[in-house]
Order: structure tokens, then sequence, then C-alpha cells
């Protein structure tokens, strides 16, 4: 009975192991290992972020990739990281970020959801998902502080 029971735990910790190490990064470290999300997470260091990413949370983030980031018209990724654009870049990356943990089974269309700036992203699940007009390309990457769903634009606060 004790070897059963031994082996049945064993099973299931090697099993749950490769799932669970994937939770003890936060969003920051999660986002990192991603490999693309470096304009986002300089961004989020340029704006004094990163700690905040990587506290308790939970925080669902709609994280825009590199390529999203390099669609917007030229210079304006570098004009948000001058110091003196702190405010504004906060501004927008705060937009990204909702309070909570918001899986993908949790969204409905039309959804609205209060952003950690202030303002609403809505959120739409026909013809796939969107928030803002943002397409999620990658749902539901958690993080031990929340969840990170990648999206193919950088939304912008009115």
């Amino acid at each position: 009975m004790f070897r059963r029971t031994y082996l049945a735990l064993t099973a299931a910790t090697m099993i749950a192991g490769p799932a669970l190490a994937g939770m003890s990064a936060d969003i920051v470290d999660t986002a990192a290992e991603a490999g693309n999300f470096e304009t986002l997470l300089a961004a989020a260091e340029a704006a004094g972020l990163v700690e905040t990413l990587k506290g308790d949370g939970p925080f669902t983030v709609f994280a825009p990739t590199d390529e999203a980031f390099a669609a917007l018209p030229e210079g304006t990724v570098e004009s948000l990281l001058e110091p003196e654009n702190k405010d504004q870049l906060t501004e927008i990356l705060t937009y990204h970020v909702v309070p909570g943990k918001v899986m993908s089974s949790d969204l409905t269309n039309g959804m609205m959801a209060e952003t950690v700036q202030g303002s609403s992203v809505e959120i739409m699940t026909e013809g796939g998902v969107t928030v803002d007009g943002a397409s999620v390309t990658t749902a539901d990457i958690e993080a031990s502080n929340g969840v990170i769903h990648v999206i193919d634009g950088v939304i912008m606060p009115e």
C-alpha cells in the first residue's frame, strides 16, 4: 500500500512539476523568458513599473510584442522612453494592465474592463478576441502574480 501511494505521489509530482515550474516566475520574468517583449520591458523599466509588476498582484497584462511596438510611427517609442515623457509612458503602459487575474474563459463579448490607468478597455470575443481593437495572439500565459495575454498592437488611452 505504501509503495503504491509513494509511486502515485511521485508520478503526480513529475507530471505537475513542469506545469508548476512556470508559475514560479512573475509577470516580468515570464515576459523576459518569452523573448519577444524587450521593448515592453524597457518601457516598464523607464516608467518605473517593473517592481509593481513583480509585486503580489494579481494583474492581467495585455502585452504588446516587440513587433507591435515597431509598428508605431517612427520615433514614437524612442520619444516615449525619454525621461520627460515618463508620465505619458506610464499612462500608456498602465492602460495595458487590469487589476485581478482575468483568464480568457472569463471574457464576454462587449466586456468593459477597467485598467490600472483608470480608463476601460473594450474586449470583443466574436471572430477572435480583441482588446480595444488589438488581437489577442496568445492567451492565458500564467505567472505567479497574474496572467499575460499577448496582443498584436499597442493600445492607447483616449
